[in-house]
């Protein structure tokens, strides 16, 4: 009887045991190859744009199976640099892009994004919201992301006013004319991991 007591005592303890053991995590997090990974930007003023690159410090994608489901990434600001000029207009440009009326890279050297939700929207494709922090300034972002095997695509839409960039813009300085920057700039990221 003692026997028979003892052995249902075990059964329970290892039955209940089982019952309220976790599933192990089957998440994968996907560190980026930054050397062969591009942020491209695009930014827009009356009259014409200008666009370039900045460089990913680091970067991760968090799936589970074939799903994504986070994600974290470090720009270094920099290595912003203008594409599409040469020479005195480019060292020029970089350098006001550096300063404090936008980046102010010399106290802010790195932009972070890291995802807060993820939703699938079709077979490789995805509504990611993020937290982006750009001078210190954190806001939320929506964007689309696009994977494919060991690739990953992204274009983002970013307010710069939202970060305190306000220099040039018409929404909050008047008699720009033809000087006025536009406040939305382009990112387009394209990843390998």
């Amino acid at each position: 009887m003692k026997k028979g007591v003892l052995s249902l005592a075990f059964a329970m303890i290892f039955g209940v045991a089982t019952v309220t053991a976790t599933e192990p995590v089957s998440e994968e997090k996907k560190e980026v190859k930054t050397e062969t990974s591009t942020i491209t930007w695009k930014a827009y003023k009356v009259t014409g744009s200008h666009y370039g690159t900045v460089d990913l410090k680091s970067g991760s994608l968090v799936f589970d199976g074939d799903k994504l489901t986070g994600g974290e990434f470090e720009a270094d600001m920099t290595t912003l640099e203008a594409t599409d000029l040469e020479g005195e207009s480019k060292g020029k440009l970089e350098g006001h892009l550096k300063s404090d009326d936008f980046f102010g890279t010399e106290k802010h050297t790195a932009a972070k994004l890291v995802f807060t939700k993820v939703e699938p929207t079709g077979k490789n494709s995805y509504e990611v919201t993020g937290d982006l922090t750009i001078k210190g300034v954190s806001k939320p972002v929506t964007f689309d992301v696009s994977v494919y095997g060991s690739k990953a695509t992204a274009t983002v839409k970013v307010d710069r006013t939202a970060y305190d960039i306000k220099y040039g813009s018409g929404s909050f300085f008047d008699n720009l004319g033809d000087k006025a920057i536009y406040d939305e700039f382009d990112l387009v990221v394209d990843l390998e991991f």
